[in-house]
């Protein structure tokens, strides 16, 4: 198996765009254009979720870097003001689009679990599965970190500047100091688990055990330290030597509920490049991560499922929220393309996941037939046969970062980055926060006598639901990057500004903004506060359960435009529910 999608593979891939036709089905959406801008667009563009960390990135790309080197650097500060979504004691997934060769490449920097850990890790001592958040808190719920390893392999392969220059934007504001958002303070002081280890508490209180306030400038020494020696010394840095021994004394230090995690877990970790997932979408080709991430298959699978309903003709005028006929339409496709993911989708290294089949376009043409435009399905059965059974449902907090980049050559990146929900396991590390991704495994490691395909074992990575994505021509060529935080909503906010950019023909603001609606294959969640609560009444004629909620979804894309002066260029969407922003050279 290759690491890459080539521009030969594109091109085979573009040729089954006439798929649709072939099945009976109309090509649509083939006439949607972008209106031509105004003055010249800009060509590099970095979209975070802060302010500083976009602009770390677009530092490194006015010295000459590439996209690789803007996302690490934005990451890296990522983890130091916004500390609860991601960051070096957490994982990621990244693709990577090769202008010059029209290739995308997959890495994945999934945690795994240690190698003591057994399918009993989240169950209590009569078998039955432990309390979400008993789980969470605490060394138990850590696995080995990822992303510093993804990170150095990305950069070996597609980075320009040196590896240490990356990390100095994130050790000057850690020495110096930033100032706590009203964000980062908020959800400091909703937590309730934030006290329980020293550590923790001491950073994110004051001395009199108050959440920090807005304003407040913190420091993190022990963050630039760790930074500053991975910055001369490599990956090998953190995976080695005495930052891996403190976090396996975090980890195993957290009495209360200590973890499994060992230095060999550490010492042994390996991230890897995939085949990135890749389907024509009407006239585009969209590729997304494969398992162990659910976010691409699904995404995937959502979209074509909709390719025979004309969704450009339900596009809601502008500053509308989308009909309760265009939410139902995608809900439907969603139920689908969950009820497969619940049971199929898992780490590929362990257990076999059917991508091809999942995949495959004439299975999804006749999954589509399933979905009736005047009446809800219901609960969606999945539509293979397996031995598995079907994941159980458990809590799946939101959390998580997204961040997109494309760098002066047109190279681009969309990355996700994760210490999974927020503020992770509340355990802390040389300045760092630990991950509780081991919570992404199901918790029952069999149901009705059948294995669950995303069950514990060691050294196995747990099914996520990122969901960075990349958006191509018929040639092979950029049109954008999109991804978002969220939990297992994550498929769902990035399927909608997918369509909403594409079908809908909105600009990439605009499609981030859109209010949020998504299908977990049973209610479908509409955004509170939002316009698109006037759906409700129809969806639920329409047989919905309709569940009105917050959706805090993170949406960072970059768009690129091929008319106007100069021959186009980039448009960005920062999503508004953070604190994200869109810059540009």
């Amino acid at each position: 198996m290759t690491s890459a999608v080539t521009a030969e593979a594109l091109k085979r891939l573009s040729r089954l765009l006439a798929v649709p036709l072939l099945l009976g089905l109309p090509l649509l959406g083939a006439c949607n254009t972008v209106e031509e801008p105004a003055p010249a667009l800009p060509r590099q563009m970095v979209t975070a979720a802060n302010p500083l960390a976009a602009e770390a990135g677009m530092a490194m790309l006015r010295e000459g870097g590439s996209a690789t080197d803007a996302a690490i650097a934005t990451e890296l500060v990522l983890g130091l003001v916004e500390p609860q979504s991601s960051g070096i004691g957490g994982g990621a997934f990244l693709l990577h689009y090769d202008a010059a060769e029209r290739a995308v490449s997959a890495y994945d920097g999934r945690e795994t679990a240690p190698a003591g850990a057994d399918e009993a890790l989240f169950l209590d001592a009569e078998g039955e599965p432990l309390p979400f958040w008993d789980a969470v808190v605490g060394g138990r719920s850590v696995g080995a970190p990822g992303l510093l390893r993804m990170l150095e392999m990305a950069h070996r392969e597609h980075g320009k500047l040196p590896w240490a220059r990356l990390f100095q934007p994130a050790i000057r504001l850690a020495e110096e100091g930033f100032a706590v958002s009203p964000r980062l303070h908020e959800l400091i002081a909703g937590d309730k688990y934030l006290k329980r280890y020293p550590a923790t508490a001491a950073y994110f209180h004051d001395a009199d055990g108050n959440p920090l306030p807005v304003g407040h400038l913190l420091k993190n020494q022990a963050y630039a330290d760790t930074l500053r020696l991975v910055a001369e010394g490599g990956a090998d840095a953190f995976y080695k030597g005495w930052v891996a021994l403190d976090i396996v004394n975090a980890v195993r230090d957290a009495s209360d509920n200590p973890g499994l995690l060992s230095y060999p877990d550490l010492r042994g970790y390996q991230a890897k490049r995939r085949e990135p997932v890749c389907l024509p979408y009407r006239r585009w080709i969209v590729c997304g991560m494969p398992p162990p991430t659910s976010g691409g298959v699904a995404v995937l699978q959502t979209l074509k499922l909709l390719e025979a309903f004309d969704l450009a003709a339900l596009a809601p005028a502008p500053g509308e929220s989308p009909s309760a006929e265009a939410i139902h339409l995608v809900a439907e496709a969603e139920r689908l393309a969950f009820a497969d993911r619940d049971r199929f989708l898992a780490d590929s290294d362990f257990v076999e996941v059917p991508v091809d089949k999942l995949l495959d376009p004439l299975y999804l043409a006749a999954r589509a037939v399933l979905i009736d435009p005047a009446a809800s399905m219901g609960k969606a059965r999945p539509g293979l046969r397996t031995p598995q059974a079907h994941s159980p449902a458990q809590l799946n907090p939101p959390s998580t970062s997204h961040l997109s980049v494309v760098d002066a050559k047109g190279n681009a990146v969309s990355m996700t980055a994760s210490i999974e929900s927020a503020f992770g396991s509340r355990v802390m590390a040389r300045g760092f926060l630990l991950n509780n991704e081991l919570t992404d495994f199901s918790f029952r490691p069999e149901v009705d006598g059948r294995p669950v395909a995303n069950r514990v074992a060691p050294g196995k990575r747990p099914r996520s639901s990122m969901s960075p994505t990349l958006v191509l021509d018929g040639e092979g060529r950029f049109v954008m990057a999109i991804g978002s935080p969220g939990g297992s909503r994550i498929i769902g906010y990035t399927t909608k500004a997918i369509i909403a950019a594409l079908d809908w023909n909105l600009t990439m603001q605009q499609a981030v903004a859109l209010p949020n609606f998504v299908n977990r294959n049973g209610a479908t969640d509409l955004e509170e506060g939002t316009g698109i609560e006037a759906a409700k009444a129809g969806l639920e004629a329409l047989g919905h359960e309709v569940n009105v909620r917050g959706m805090t979804s993170g949406l960072h894309g970059i768009r690129r435009i091929r008319k106007g002066p100069e021959g186009g260029g980039l448009e960005g969407g920062a999503d508004p529910r953070r604190e994200g922003v869109v810059l540009t050279k």
